[in-house]
């Protein structure tokens, strides 16, 4: 099975090289690292560069004669290997099949219900707890409000110790704080609950009590 692969990859890659030729301006061709939709080459609109130029994007990109990227603030190119293809039946079906996932593994993709995992354990952890993507946002959303609160109250005590605003001032702003605080407060116990409930089923048991 292994050769097969390696000869299907061989054929594809000389089929690519055997259809390379002089680009000029006007040429449709593919450029797969871009996009998978053709592109008609034109002359540096900046007249800046003797070089063929498209566009993706809203932006420019650069090539010589022979399909190779040249960077802008280049004037001739550091790759090895072409960018460019004509746009020709053939070139498309080897693009298609150097770029493009196996059909089966594209209807896998598409009509099943796999669940993509991102295993950030180390190789000595015994123990896993998955927990949704969703679950991991909101946790981290009220962790970074939790920080801005404690950053406002920090400046708050700060000011009232450097006696930068009156005793009146001062105590509406420790009002105001204590009712965010009281907020944050129970916000960030039912997210503790939530974790605690994840913990109980490990070996650790609760973080916390909430």
């Amino acid at each position: 099975m292994g050769n097969s692969i390696r000869t299907t990859s061989k054929t594809t890659t000389s089929t690519l090289a055997a259809n390379q030729a002089i680009f000029a301006i006007g040429d449709v061709v593919l450029c797969p690292s871009l996009s998978s939709e053709p592109f008609t080459l034109i002359a540096d609109p900046y007249g800046q560069h003797a070089l063929l130029a498209l566009t993706h994007d809203g932006s420019y990109f650069y090539y010589d004669a022979k399909g190779y990227l040249v960077l802008t603030s280049d004037t001739e190119t550091g790759d090895y290997k072409p960018s460019l293809f004509h746009d020709t039946p053939a070139n498309r079906q080897a693009i298609a099949t150097l770029y493009s996932p196996s059909t089966e593994a594209l209807s896998h993709a598409l009509y099943s219900n796999q669940r993509i995992v991102i295993d950030t354990t180390e190789a000595d952890d015994k123990e896993a707890i998955l927990l949704s993507a969703f679950d991991l946002r909101d946790t981290a959303c009220d962790i970074d409000g939790a920080i801005g609160l404690l950053n406002d109250v920090g400046m708050l005590l700060w000011m009232i110790y450097q006696e930068k605003m009156t005793p009146s001032q001062a105590a509406s702003m420790a009002r105001l704080s204590h009712d965010s605080t009281d907020t944050w407060a129970d916000l960030l116990s039912s997210r503790l609950n939530t974790i605690n409930k994840s913990l109980a089923q490990s070996t650790f048991g609760n973080e916390a009590a909430a």
